[in-house]
Parts: structure tokens; sequence; C-alpha cells
């Protein structure tokens, strides 16, 4: 099974073009499923390896049960995403001679609403990294460009300077899959992406490891994902926020803001690079108090 795993994972990226994030995510998952499997010696060879000819529908039932038990339904239904995907690439590909995984529902999601911040707190927040400290500007620019592009931190650490356009204010931006989407930005993250390009020099005083890169390490390497995550926990307790905000939480904020100043849903579903509107519908649920003021204000009879 492992190296149908290793196999799995490659055709991702040369059939699918999936992100490392992604190929890591699909394996981390088929793995837990074989670790899962490895105790049950009647599905397993002599030397201890799972024979995945042996899986059943059975077996995939019980180790959704597991999952139920141990994470919520929203990552269960993930994982077995990650293994339904698996099994029909074996059996496309010959591996199985009958998909098991088929007829097994992934659990429903619980509905939850996006976490996000009003306008004054998002002023706070872009606010309170540091204007005198080369660490502190690019903060303040990478904070501005995910809110005013509705950035995903992977989407914000991937940038490159050659997919900046200053004049026309657009980001040529790669999302989920890989798909590109062009997304203006507006002057504010303009003049802080500016004033951060001038004082990299000061922020990695040595070499750039990765010129092309936007968002740098002092060591000159590219941000992480968990690099930006860290920092917008330090900012928003450093802003005094009630709220628990998320680099994502920046995202939805943008979404919603948007909202409520009157954008229509479908350019916001362009904008976010949402592959279906039902996902971006979920904005609509996110104010209430704004739907009760349009109802109050639009209807005859209100």
């Amino acid at each position: 099974m492992l190296s149908l795993i290793e196999e799995f994972e490659r055709s991702l990226v040369s059939e699918e073009n999936a992100s490392a994030h992604t190929v890591r995510n699909y394996g981390s998952d088929l793995r837990q499923l074989r670790a899962f499997l490895q105790p049950q010696s009647r599905l397993c060879n002599r030397k201890g390896e799972v024979e995945v000819g042996k899986v059943d529908h059975l077996v995939l039932r019980a180790f959704l049960t597991d999952l139920l038990r141990r994470n919520r339904k929203s990552s269960a239904g993930r994982k077995l995403s990650a293994v339904k995907k698996f099994f029909r690439y074996l059996h496309r590909r010959g591996h199985i001679g009958a998909d098991p995984s088929m007829g097994i529902s992934t659990p429903k999601k619980e509905k939850q609403l996006p976490v996000h911040l009003s306008v004054d707190d998002m002023v706070r927040l872009l606010e309170a990294p540091p204007k005198d400290k080369p660490d502190g500007l690019r903060d303040r620019a990478m904070l501005e460009m995910v809110y005013s592009a509705g950035l995903r931190v992977s989407e914000l650490v991937g940038l490159d300077w050659s997919d900046i356009d200053r004049r026309e204010q657009l980001l040529r931006v790669r999302g989920k899959g890989r798909k590109e989407r062009v997304v203006p930005f507006g002057d504010r993250a303009l003049a802080a992406l500016d004033a951060y390009q001038m004082s990299i020099p000061k922020l990695c005083p040595r070499r750039l490891c990765d010129p092309q890169a936007v968002f740098l390490n002092c060591r000159g390497q590219r941000l992480t994902t968990r690099s930006v995550a860290r920092l917008v926990d330090r900012y928003v307790v450093a802003s005094g926020l009630s709220t628990k905000a998320s680099p994502h939480a920046l995202r939805h904020s943008f979404a919603t803001h948007l909202l409520n100043a009157g954008a229509d849903l479908r350019a916001i579903q362009e904008l976010l690079g949402h592959a279906s509107l039902s996902t971006t519908q979920r904005y609509t649920h996110v104010n209430m108090d704004q739907l009760m003021r349009v109802y109050d204000k639009a209807h005859p009879r209100a």
C-alpha cells in the first residue's frame, strides 16, 4: 500500500498540478488509513504490508467511524475524501477490481459562519505593526495585501514580484489547484508594499535566498504559512482585539465588508477565486443586522 500511496502522490503533481500542501495532506491522510489497517493481519501480506485488494467497504466504514470519534466532522470528511480519491485512482489504474469506497457517504459538515472582524477592528489590526522597523513594514504590507485583495495565506506567501502590476494595481494570484486569477489591490496596500520593498536590504542584510519572493524572513527566505499565522496572532494580541483572528479571518473580513457595502455576490466570488457560488454565499449569513437594515429600508411593508 505504501508504494501505491507514493505513486498516487506523484500522480497528483503530474496529472492535477496539485500544490505541495495538497499532496502533503493527502499523503498524511492515507498513511493514517494504512496505520489503521496494518494491525488487521487478514489485510496484510507476509511482510506485514497492507494489500489494497483485500480492503472492503466494511473496513473503510470502520475507519470512518474511528475518524468521527477522534475528529470533527469536517476533518473526518476531508480525510475520507482523500481515501475515496485514492481508491478511485487505484480502480482506474487497474490495481483493484472494484472500488470499496463507493457508497460511503461523506459526513455532513457542521454549518459554521466565517469569523470576520469589524471595520474598526480591522483598522486597528492593520495599524498594529511598527512603522520604524523593517519587519514591521513587511508585516504591515502583508496584512494590507491580504485584506486589500482577499488573499489566502498560501497565495500571499506564494507571491513573486513579477506577479505585481503596480501601474494598474493588479495581482496575478495562484489559488487552489494552481488556478490563476487577477485581483485588484488598493492605494494603501501599494504604499505599504513600496515602503516594505525599500526596507528589504535592512530586513535581509546578508543575501536574498529567493529574490523573486515578495515576503521574506530575515534570512532572505520566503515566508511560510505558519510564520504568517504566528505574526497575525501576535498583532491580534498587540491590537487588543477580542475576536480571535487567523489569516483566513482577514480574507473573510474582505468579503464581508464588500458584501455589506453592496458588492455583487458574483463579483466577490471572482475576487475570492471560489469555484462554486455556494461557497461565497456563506457570507450572506454573516451579518444579520446588515440584512435587517436592507430589509427595513427596501421592503414596502417592513
